[in-house]
């Protein structure tokens, strides 16, 4: 699909590159943000690549940084090589490692981070039930690492899709936050299962200790074992962004005027070592041997 066709399907897309993001889930963190104020503080990226959130992270923490204040401390951490990005400090790692756990603090100088993100996903078969079991255990494993490096009263972001059995997994967050929101950014299309959980003052057991060579919560969940009474738990649903502002799911006319013509944008960011690189090098030898 041309460029051209993309821009005009898709009016955050086009957005993100005029404005220089490298995705355009760069709106979706700046809406949650607009709804609920997260940015504060030492910050930590999950998930991080290609790293729009952590472009967010990074303007916005400085933009909120008051005189005197020290420079925002930002980590990134994702199993593939992410681009370099000022200000953010990028580790290479497995999320549930607790060695990766370690190095983050290590950054921070021995001190916890305020604000956890994470806008990892899988990669998606179709299969809803089987999407979404994978999504919750992403989302799990990020809070497992989070529990090591947040700080009581900090703030924990991470995307879910909203199917049949989540309200298992906002049980499990309600153990270790006082408040748990679920968030649909404007930017998000409502065609999408996709929301994210907005996560409010950690506040963990007193007497439990994070460990991550244990799964949290393995509880069985399913018909025979429904979740009832008290231990179900409803959080409140918010839609974030101006409703006045664009729809993700609606198609947006290009900007074309008779005396300048619409001109299509690279990325922000090109991937560094997409899936396709080595298919891409396959082709090409296979192009040149034939011009032989």
């Amino acid at each position: 699909m041309g460029k051209s066709s993309k821009d005009k399907r898709d009016v955050y897309y086009r957005l993100a590159k005029e404005q220089g993001w490298r995705a355009r889930s760069a709106f979706k963190l700046l809406q949650v943000d607009e709804e609920f104020n997260i940015f504060q503080g030492k910050a930590v990226d999950l998930c991080a690549a290609p790293g729009s959130w952590s472009q967010v992270l990074s303007r916005e923490l400085q933009k909120n940084r008051t005189e005197g204040q020290e420079a925002p401390q930002i980590v990134a951490v994702d199993l593939q090589a992410m681009a370099p990005l000022a200000g953010v400090t990028q580790i290479q790692g497995d999320i549930t490692k607790l060695s990766t756990a370690e190095q983050i603090v290590s950054h921070f100088h021995g001190a916890q981070a305020d604000l956890v993100v994470s806008d990892g996903a899988p990669d998606v078969t179709g299969l809803h039930d089987l999407d979404e079991y994978i999504q919750a255990q992403l989302i799990l494993a990020a809070l497992n690492i989070t529990t090591h490096v947040l700080r009581r009263g900090g703030t924990f972001v991470a995307k879910i899709f909203r199917g049949k059995d989540v309200t298992l997994l906002y049980a499990q967050l309600k153990v270790f936050f006082r408040i748990v929101h679920v968030a649909k950014p404007r930017s998000s299309r409502n065609s999408s299962i996709e929301a994210f959980v907005v996560c409010l003052d950690y506040n963990p057991p007193t007497d439990y200790v994070p460990n991550m060579a244990n799964p949290l919560m393995d509880v069985p969940y399913g018909p025979e074992n429904p979740i009832v009474g008290s231990n179900r738990v409803i959080v409140p649903f918010v839609a974030c962004g101006d409703l006045r502002g664009f729809d993700s799911d609606m198609t947006y006319p290009l900007e074309i005027s008779d005396c300048e013509p619409y001109q299509t944008r690279d990325p922000t960011q090109m991937p560094i070592s997409p899936p396709y690189k080595k298919a891409l090098e396959l082709k090409r030898a296979n192009f040149y041997n034939k011009a032989l």
